[in-house]
């Protein structure tokens, strides 16, 4: 399989994966990151922010990353332009931003980055979303409260004596599902995959 094809099958999962997480964060009905429980040596995170006001649209979002938790790589958002804002000696990324760049989103917005810790911890992410209709809801409060920010924990492994392989191969079918599911919704479309 050459590199070019390597690419698409990867940007289609993470098309796919935006898919689950957007109908998960809606469940949810709050902004999150996810997964909630992560490798501290990197992985592929998802911000999902469901839309909560009706008739009114999501059109900007701003994430505040943890101090100790580094983003390194950001997947391409359609419809949405990002800005980055740096802290620090090191240039470690403090906030990200996601403006729609027309008329914003009316079920919710995915955002995906890889992400990484140098060490193994709890980090919370606070999170702005601003709506057409000028509300702004910050995601920032503790865990009981009506807008919670996001908690993720990083671990230097995800094994354990708990592991269940039988889990572990349905998540594997089902995100095969998932990917061949986006691939034929855009070929359908007339499309080809990024």
């Amino acid at each position: 399989m050459t590199g070019s094809h390597l690419r698409r099958l990867a940007l289609a999962a993470a098309a796919a994966a935006s898919l689950a997480l957007l109908a998960a964060g809606s469940a949810l009905a709050h902004a999150e990151v996810v997964p909630s429980t992560g490798l501290a040596d990197g992985q592929l995170y998802a911000l999902s922010v469901p839309n909560e006001i009706e008739g009114a649209t999501t059109t900007r979002v701003v994430l505040t990353v943890p101090d100790g938790f580094a983003i390194d790589v950001f997947a391409e958002s359609p419809g949405w332009e990002r800005t980055v804002e740096r802290t620090g000696d090191a240039g470690a990324i403090g906030s990200v931003t996601w403006r729609a760049t027309e008329g914003g989103a009316d079920e919710g917005a995915v955002f995906q980055f890889t992400g990484s810790s140098p060490s193994p911890g709890t980090f919370r992410f606070a999170v702005a979303q601003s709506y057409s209709d000028g509300t702004v809801v910050d995601w920032a409060g503790d865990e009981d409260s009506e807008f919670p920010a996001s908690l993720v924990t990083t671990r230097s492994s995800l094994g354990g004596g708990g592991a269940s392989w039988l889990a572990l191969a349905a998540l594997l079918v089902g995100g095969a599902g998932l990917v061949l599911g986006t691939l034929a919704l855009v070929r359908r479309d007339g499309e080809r995959p990024a």
